[in-house]
């Protein structure tokens, strides 16, 4: 019973601390980490506490963006609208001299479909599509390629270029109306003269029929059917120059011009600047035409039909779509 009562007086009876101990107490508090505790022996213990829990930084969405080859149809119609701000403000020799090159091209371009057209009689007689697949395909794509990757001026793309500038109010009429003349009036020097130039080299001798027989076929056109297959032509044409302004590298543009260039080839559609070319280079050959005929039955509708096919299919209808026209 004493040896009990005694052990709960030493409980009860407080510790007595010398100051030189409660100096080392507070210095071990002092020293000890915020998370700890000192017991009453000076001992420390964790402190449990609730901790946050860690915060997940958020993920950013992060888009790749593939480099594409093409410029998106707003992007293509303003670098469209430039163009043909360009060719508008261009003066009457830079025209003029430009067109007579591109006119040079285009004949380059129908030189060679009609050479090899030419060569294909045979061929045109057992399987008349596989004849027209291969004109198609070899010719004036080439020709077209030639005038966008130089720069010179074709009349046929200008009526869609530089009324879509029009619209958008970059150039005048005025200007529009000197690019359309000044690049046709080039055009048809540029055509002859390459005409003239074949017919010296003699290059067509043994594919005679594909010039003098293509006269007689699209000199033989009625107006209206001239004047739509001019339309539905440019219409292709134009398309091809707005692809390759959409394309950012040069197999970009040669595909974007194939393919709707070859196309008009193979329908039998019609093309002032191309005719400007194979026409006369009939009538140098011995096509039984006068001047008169290739103007009156193929290259007046037919230019009337490329300028509707350009400039409203079009240079208007995708100022409606992208541009100021769609926003009225």
């Amino acid at each position: 019973m004493s040896i009990a009562m005694s052990t709960i007086t030493s409980i009860r009876t407080p510790v007595r601390v010398s100051p030189a101990g409660r100096a080392r107490v507070s210095i071990a508090k002092a020293r000890q980490p915020a998370h700890t505790k000192s017991n009453v022996f000076g001992t420390t213990r964790p402190l449990l506490t609730a901790q946050k829990p860690a915060v997940r930084a958020r993920a950013t969405p992060f888009v790749v963006k593939a480099d594409s080859t093409a410029a998106t149809p707003p992007e293509t119609y303003n670098k469209f609208v430039a163009f043909g701000t360009a060719k508008g403000e261009a003066s009457v020799t830079s025209i003029l001299i430009k067109a007579v090159v591109a006119g040079m091209q285009i004949g380059f371009g129908m030189f060679l479909a009609s050479f090899i057209g030419g060569h294909c009689f045979e061929i045109a007689k057992l399987n008349p599509g596989l004849a027209k697949l291969i004109m198609g395909a070899f010719g004036l794509p080439l020709g077209l390629l030639m005038v966008v990757t130089s720069g010179s001026d074709l009349f046929t793309g200008n009526t869609a270029a530089v009324t879509s500038a029009l619209h958008e109010k970059k150039v005048t009429m005025m200007q529009l109306m000197k690019s359309w003349s000044c690049s046709y009036i080039g055009n048809f020097i540029g055509s002859v003269l390459m005409a003239y130039m074949v017919y010296m080299a003699g290059s067509y001798s043994g594919a005679l029929v594909s010039p003098i027989g293509l006269t007689a076929t699209k000199t033989s056109l009625t107006f209206t059917q001239a004047f739509f297959r001019g339309i539905l032509c440019n219409y292709l044409v134009c398309t091809a120059i707005w692809q390759a302004q959409a394309a950012k590298d040069f197999g970009g543009k040669v595909m974007a011009i194939w393919f709707p260039v070859s196309t008009f080839v193979m329908l039998g559609l019609e093309h002032s600047v191309a005719n400007m070319f194979l026409l006369p280079m009939g009538k140098l050959l011995g096509a039984k035409v006068t001047w008169a005929t290739i103007f009156s039955s193929n290259l007046i509708p037919v230019t009337l039909g490329n300028t509707v096919g350009g400039a409203l299919f079009i240079g208007t209808m995708y100022s409606y779509f992208y541009g100021s026209l769609g926003k009225k």
